[in-house]
């Protein structure tokens, strides 16, 4: 709420700016302000018409004007002023400040990104895990409250990032992703999922995530993806798998000459689709990097956490500023309407 720090005779009050920053709780009065114009200038000319009048014969010369006569019209000015002051009372001017704070209970996500020698492979823009690593970033940037957490493997397997909300910290992380991380070769599937349930174990969030990205089969490690997957599903992890790379010839590095070479690609979708049902989720098969970004997009989209919306409205009146102001001028009024001056200028 905005704080009021001028003092109620400041003439702040009278400035356009804060009448902007007014609500009316009746503005109705506010178009009554046109009366008040009419309603003297009627009453005037009613007076001026239809007041008696007495025949004076005077000469010309002795007809003088003098500034001072019109003050005359002071003190009904004066009533109308006091007037549009309490039609403002009346409309009853206010200041409201609306806070809205959103929370969800959030969902705590793990990413486990293969960088596996094979992610090198150009049969995607880049490659294969640079791909990954774009998607990953337009995916973290979608979320709202969640914790999410990095696990990267190769021929082993470690946790890069803990859940965190830190988005600007997952992406400096992601950005460092590279093949040279780990040493070992290979892919190392079920050490990913033993990584990911080991963060993921002691969470007590309601709804945890895995979503694995690999482009190959289990051919590390010494663990068995089929019981690291059991192992998670245990721990209510909810496992999203996802295949990238095309099957035959691919582009793969380039020879001496600057033209890729061709290797041949096999892909075996089992594995990647037993660990989705063990951990009731869903298994895709990627092929290029639109529909890569279609499939986050979709995981995206399933796992949504409620939004929950709290609003705060604090509103200020301060139609006593302009209820004092109308006292002060009443009072005048009735001082020059019976003083000797106002009298003798009517007459």
């Amino acid at each position: 709420m905005d704080e009021v720090t001028a003092p109620w005779y400041s003439i702040d009050w009278f400035l356009p700016a804060t009448w902007s920053a007014y609500t009316w709780e009746n503005p109705i009065f506010l178009y009554l302000l046109a009366a008040v114009p009419f309603l003297f200038i009627t009453r005037w000319l009613v007076r001026y018409y239809f007041n008696q009048k007495l025949p004076v014969a005077l000469v010309k010369s002795d007809l003088t004007t003098s500034p001072i006569t019109w003050f005359r019209f002071l003190p009904e000015s004066i009533f109308a002023l006091a007037l549009i002051l309490i039609l403002i009372a009346l409309a009853r001017p206010q200041r409201t400040n609306e806070k809205v704070e959103q929370w969800s209970e959030g969902i705590d996500i793990m990413l486990a990104v293969d960088i596996s020698q094979s992610m090198q492979i150009e049969d995607f823009t880049p490659n294969r895990l640079e791909a990954a690593k774009n998607v990953a970033r337009d995916f973290i940037g979608g979320r709202i409250q969640d914790r999410i957490g990095i696990v990267v493997f190769s021929g082993d397997a470690f946790s890069l990032a803990p859940l965190t909300t830190d988005y600007d910290l997952l992406n400096a992380y992601l950005n460092d992703i590279s093949f040279e991380m780990i040493e070992s070769r290979g892919t190392a599937i079920g050490s990913a999922m033993a990584v990911v349930t080991n963060r993921m174990r002691e969470s007590e969030s309601k709804s945890k995530v895995c979503i694995l990205l690999s482009d190959g089969d289990n051919t590390a490690g010494n663990i068995d993806p089929i019981t690291a997957a059991e192992l998670a599903a245990a721990y209510n992890i909810k496992i999203y798998t996802i295949i990238v790379g095309k099957e035959g010839m691919v582009p793969f590095g380039k020879d001496y000459f600057g033209r890729p070479n061709m290797v041949e690609n096999t892909i075996d979708e089992t594995t990647m689709r037993k660990i989705a049902s063990i951990g009731s989720g869903q298994f895709f098969r990627v092929t290029d990097n639109e529909a890569l970004k279609v499939v986050f997009e979709r995981i995206n989209e399933y796992e949504k956490a409620e939004i929950k919306e709290t609003r705060f409205k604090d509103t200020s009146d301060f139609y006593y500023i302009y209820l004092r102001w109308a006292l002060i001028f009443f009072t005048l009024w009735i001082f020059l309407k019976s003083s000797f001056m106002a009298n003798l200028l009517q007459d």
